[in-house]
C-alpha cells in the first residue's frame, strides 16, 4: 500500500477522533428572548447514572455549568439545591428571580475511552419557566459524545460548557 495512503488515513483517523460533538433538540421554543436584568434560580437536578453505576456530583455540575453559562447574561444567578422541580417553582421568590431553570440529567455514562474506544455521552434537558405566571417559556435538550481520541482525563462534565453556553446565550440573543 502506499505510504502517503496510510499517512493520510491516520491523519484523517485521528482529526475526526478529536473533537466532541453535540445535537440540540429544540423541544420548546421561546416565543420572547430573555430579560437579562431579572435573577435566574437554578436548581440542581438528581444526580446522573448509567445502568447500575451512579455518578456522585453529577448533578452539582450540571446546576454550576447552567449557572456559568446564565451568569453571562443575567444579573443574578443562584443555584439551590434546597428545593426540587414544581417545588421551586411554587416557591420562587418572584421580586427577587424572574426565571426558574430545571436542568435534568437524561443521560450521564463516563467511559475508559482511551482504552475502550467507547466514548464519554452527556443529555440534560434544560426546562425554563417565567417565576410570575409559573408557564414553561422554553424546553431543550443537548447531548454531547467525547472525542474519540482523549488521552485520559476526559470525563462527560467536560461535554457540558460548550452546548450549555450556546444553548443560554441563543436565549437572550
Amino acid at each position: 500500500m502506499n505510504k502517503n495512503i496510510i499517512c493520510s488515513a491516520v491523519a484523517l483517523l485521528i482529526i475526526t477522533g478529536c473533537s466532541s460533538s453535540y445535537q440540540q433538540n429544540e423541544l420548546q421554543t421561546p416565543e420572547v428572548k430573555l430579560d437579562r436584568n431579572l435573577g435566574v434560580l437554578i436548581s440542581t437536578p438528581e444526580d446522573g447514572w448509567y445502568e447500575q453505576i451512579d455518578y456522585p456530583n453529577s448533578g452539582r455540575m450540571t446546576a454550576n455549568a447552567v449557572r456559568n453559562a446564565f451568569a453571562k447574561n443575567a444579573r443574578k444567578v443562584t443555584v439551590t439545591s434546597d428545593c426540587k422541580q414544581q417545588q421551586c417553582l411554587e416557591d420562587i421568590d418572584t421580586e427577587m428571580f424572574g426565571y426558574y431553570v430545571q436542568p435534568i440529567i437524561l443521560h450521564w455514562e463516563d467511559r475508559s475511552t482511551e482504552w475502550s474506544g467507547k466514548s464519554d455521552k452527556v443529555e440534560i434537558q434544560i426546562i425554563t419557566y417565567d417565576a410570575k405566571t409559573k408557564q414553561e417559556i422554553g424546553n431543550s435538550t443537548y447531548s454531547g459524545k467525547s472525542q474519540w481520541a482523549t488521552f485520559g482525563g476526559d470525563h462527560p462534565q467536560d461535554l457540558l460548557a460548550e452546548p450549555t453556553n450556546q444553548y443560554v446565550e441563543s436565549l437572550y440573543k
